[in-house]
């Protein structure tokens, strides 16, 4: 009986052990939605010939990542002659179990796919580069419903025309209001809300109810075509949806009314907008807002700033006002939010103007160090877990970095992406631009170029 017992007692310290170090990557940014693993056990050095790569599958061009959900790996794949596929592959394998297709032609500047889906486990949402919203049973593989977040809310389809100087549909010019760079923003489960934004005509933001599809609320247009996922922050311990607009693109919408980008508080089950900065000049806006704590809201961008914190403050009437504590032009990143560690962002600042590389902020607005080329970090992609970054350069390297303040600490790099180009046109004149996000689950790395999704093991 006593061998029994303590036999018993070693399945479920190993059982409790495996589940603490085996940790999902259920949506966009990971877990908590801010590029951070609770995983431990990562490798503090990499063989010469650098970590082992587990499997490899090709994929269509583009830009959207995975998400990890009890050792399956979906993928939001794309072909823009035919449309959107959802493709779902066993994590230690790589073996592709099913896919789900639908049609949604067309190709705008930058093409293939754009966002990362988002599981509970029992259904995956995902949407295309056209705004097709898509709830999907992962035991049926099949749509439970769909809607589109775009022509559902007054939205031009936007691939109706061609222009054939932009290298593709829905370039500048020939698209009506649909977005330059087509619907980028990933999904958020809330409860039981699917929460993405819209930002057509008729709607900023919008919840679903995650099971029916239903609307549960949407608030009013919020401003100028953006490309950001609406993020949760904590102000005063409540949870609020943080949703970050542009100002008005001076290239792209010329026409239109010059107009500052905002920064807005939603309520997340009721959709009432709680507060709103004005005054974000970036005119095209991709990252989400981060929580940097004490009721501190980090924003970053490319065009042309940079960074701006800001502090939601309540006042004695329950109302918030959003206030600036600082905004720098010498930090920033085009495509990501930064990490937060220890009291410091890391972020990886490129844009057209501007190759400051993998870049180090503190609290304060204070730029400790940059890299520049040196080397150079563009666009990539980074997670933070057991205390070291795990970033891709953009372009072909994985490197593993020691987080600090006083300078840049490479551990370990390795060449591992390939160097292909997506598309052709005004694409093609920035080369490899393997920008997609990466997730890590169970000690697998995910990354993929722009013709392969590879794993990597990056832990014990």
């Amino acid at each position: 009986m006593k061998t029994k017992l303590i036999f018993a007692t070693i399945v479920l310290l190993i059982t409790f052990t495996s589940n603490l170090n085996a940790q999902d990557w259920p949506q966009f940014l990971g877990p908590e939605r801010n590029s951070t693993s609770p995983e431990t056990g990562i490798l503090r050095t990499w063989p010469e010939m650098g970590p082992e790569v587990l499997w490899s599958v090709n994929v269509g061009i583009g830009f959207g990542g995975p998400v990890v959900k009890d050792g399956k790996v979906y993928l939001l794949d794309r072909d823009d002659e035919k449309g959107d596929n959802l493709r779902c592959f066993d994590l230690t394998t790589g073996k592709e179990l099913w896919n789900f297709a639908y049609d949604a032609p067309g190709s705008v500047m930058f093409p293939g796919s754009r966002s990362v889906p988002a599981t509970d486990g029992k259904h995956i949402y995902t949407c295309g580069p056209y705004g097709d919203l898509y709830c999907i049973d992962v035991n049926t593989q099949k749509p439970v419903w769909n809607k589109n977040v775009w022509t559902d809310f007054g939205g031009d389809p936007g691939n109706d025309a061609i222009d054939e100087s932009a290298g593709g549909r829905g370039g500048f010019g020939g698209r009506g209001n649909f977005p330059i760079w087509a619907i980028s923003q990933c999904p958020l489960i809330y409860g039981d809300l699917l929460i993405i934004a819209s930002m057509a005509p008729d709607a900023g933001v919008v919840a679903y109810n995650k099971i029916s599809g239903d609307v549960v609320w949407k608030t009013p247009n919020l401003g100028n075509e953006t490309y950001v996922s609406p993020n949760m922050v904590k102000i005063d311990g409540k949870d609020h949806i943080v949703m970050v607009t542009s100002q008005t693109n001076p290239v792209g919408r010329p026409e239109l009314p010059k107009t500052p980008g905002n920064i807005t508080g939603i309520e997340p089950l009721t959709g009432e907008i709680l507060w709103n900065f004005s005054g974000w000049e970036c005119h095209i806006s991709v990252p989400p807002a981060i929580d940097a704590g004490n009721n501190k809201i980090l924003v970053v961008g490319g065009y042309e700033y940079g960074a701006l914190m800001i502090q939601v403050e309540k006042k004695a009437d329950g109302t918030f006002e959003p206030k600036e504590l600082f905004k720098t032009v010498e930090y920033g990143d085009q495509t990501k939010p930064p990490l937060f560690h220890n009291g410091y962002f890391y972020a990886q600042y490129g844009t057209n103007n501007r190759r400051e590389g993998l870049a180090c902020m503190n609290m304060n607005g204070e730029v400790m160090w940059k890299t520049r080329r040196d080397p150079d970090f563009n666009k990539g992609s980074m997670i933070l877990a057991d205390g070291l970054i795990l970033a891709t350069d953009g372009a072909r390297k994985l490197y593993l970095i020691e987080p600090d303040p006083t300078g840049f600490k490479p551990l370990a790099s390795s060449e591992l992406l390939a160097e292909q180009a997506a598309g052709e046109g005004m694409s093609a004149r920035f080369g490899t631009m393997n920008w997609a996000p990466i997730a890590l689950a169970d000690g697998k790395l995910l990354i993929r170029d722009q013709a392969r999704m590879i794993c990597v093991k990056v832990a014990e």
